[in-house]
């Protein structure tokens, strides 16, 4: 008998998004999942990651949160403060959080995040990693998809798929690909910003009592100045102390590889947070000469479609954000998951037919791309509002963050009561349930 979950389900990428899109398949009873990934293995690595209540929600129905939670802090509130005086400017309290929302906000190592999800795949019969295979080109998109694959040290081959999605990030050659085949192009978005991101362990911090008092609270700091700041807060069982910045790519403009990242300069990154406040300089202090590193914060304008045929794109490689808002991977991960189950939702007799299998990954467009369109945005946004240089809008700004979130709304998006709400009640998969047959309809 026909059976909607013996599609031959492809993954491109085992990042946050792959690893929750492959999961998230097996735990609908897909039985064919295949990820590649260019890395030869998933040595976990990377900075901190905050970890909502929306994608929390997720990560529970896959049954990989537990573990992930045994080494979270559990976030009680955020201190926004100025840079230069480390003077606080708001302190929106958030004790109830889970109470409002039914999930924690929570801040981890990447790691531990991708390690729950990569371990919640290997219990998965069903899924299979290919590593050291990077996607050489799309071959064809309507139908059954053929992609040719290239092993590091072996000869190109070709897999044919009944579902192609593309979770290759940022630099994703299947957008690339899919768009050209459409007659169009990515256009790059330069956000003028780079990112400082820094891992201080507890050794580092607790002779200083400014410091270990840090490490030791549930709390997110952010030191604001203009046109730059820093976020940061514990992890790893508050092993950890984690700090990404925001500033003027100036450093970065000079360096002409394509990876995003540089090698950074110490004596650079103390100058541009020169007039910080003391405490701020000794963390900075910490970080050994030579490991310093840069990254350049890319977005992309938005695309015209995510989905091509039997082929359809998903986090980074389609809607890229900022990370002030901390929704990155969480809408990774939320993509993944609304995938499965519109998928799962194909009638067994209309499992081969090309028209249906577009139709129901356009239904995840529709459900996911106004959604993560307005992230983008706010996250544009909040990120201008933080980097305000003196006058008048600085002034209203800082006035509004002495209300510490008793009007509803706070300037720092990721803190604002309203904005929670908005995005932490919002359960994609749901949505997915309640609206598929009307999405799928009006197609």
């Amino acid at each position: 008998m026909a059976d909607v979950r013996d599609l031959r389900i492809v993954i491109i990428g085992a990042g946050m998004g792959g690893l929750g899109t492959a999961l998230a398949f097996a735990k609908k009873g897909f039985k064919k999942i295949d990820v590649f990934e260019t890395a030869s293995n998933l040595g976990f690595v990377g900075a901190g990651i905050q970890m909502p209540p929306n994608v929390v929600r997720v990560l529970d129905r896959l049954g990989c949160w537990k573990e992930i939670y045994a080494e979270a802090t559990n976030v009680q509130g955020t201190s926004i403060r100025q840079g230069s005086t480390d003077v606080e400017l708001s302190h929106v309290r958030m004790p109830d959080i889970e109470e409002k929302y039914g999930y924690p906000h929570c801040t981890g190592h990447r790691s531990s995040l991708a390690n729950g999800l990569f371990e919640g795949c290997k219990k998965e019969s069903a899924i299979t990693f290919h590593f050291s295979t990077a996607l050489a080109r799309v071959n064809s998109f309507a139908g059954k998809p053929t992609i040719t694959l290239k092993p590091r040290n072996g000869d190109e081959y070709t897999v044919e798929a009944d579902i192609v999605l593309a979770a290759d990030g940022i630099k994703s050659a299947t957008r690339t690909q899919m768009l050209a085949e459409l007659g169009t192009q990515s256009e790059e978005e330069d956000t003028g910003q780079a990112a400082y991101r820094i891992m201080l362990d507890r050794a580092q911090m607790e002779h200083d009592p400014e410091m270990l008092a840090l490490i030791e609270s549930d709390t997110v700091v952010r030191w604001v100045g203009e046109r730059r700041h820093i976020i940061a807060y514990p992890v790893s069982n508050k092993q950890i102390y984690n700090l990404s910045s925001a500033q003027p790519d100036t450093n970065f403009a000079a360096a002409t590889n394509a990876t995003y990242t540089t090698k950074g300069s110490k004596a650079a990154m103390l100058d541009v947070y020169g007039d910080f406040c003391p405490l701020v300089h000794r963390m900075l202090n910490l970080v050994p000469d030579g490991e310093v590193c840069e990254w350049k914060l890319r977005v992309h304008k938005p695309l015209p479609t995510w989905v091509h045929g039997s082929v359809a794109l998903l986090g980074d490689a389609c809607h890229p954000t900022l990370p002030h808002l901390s929704q990155g991977a969480a809408m990774a991960i939320e993509d993944g998951a609304v995938l499965a189950e519109v998928v799962s939702k194909i009638p067994a007799d209309k499992m081969h037919d090309p028209e249906t299998v577009s139709r129901t990954l356009k239904v995840y467009e529709l459900l996911r791309k106004p959604h993560c369109s307005a992230l983008v945005d706010m996250a544009a946004h909040s990120g201008r509002i933080l980097h305000l240089g003196e006058g008048k809008a600085k002034e209203e700004r800082d006035r509004e963050f002495r209300q510490n979130g008793k009007t509803g709304s706070v300037p720092d998006k990721w803190a604002s009561p309203d904005v929670q709400k908005m995005i932490y009640s919002n359960d994609c998969v749901q949505e997915a349930i309640d609206n598929y047959d009307r999405l799928f309809a009006s197609l």
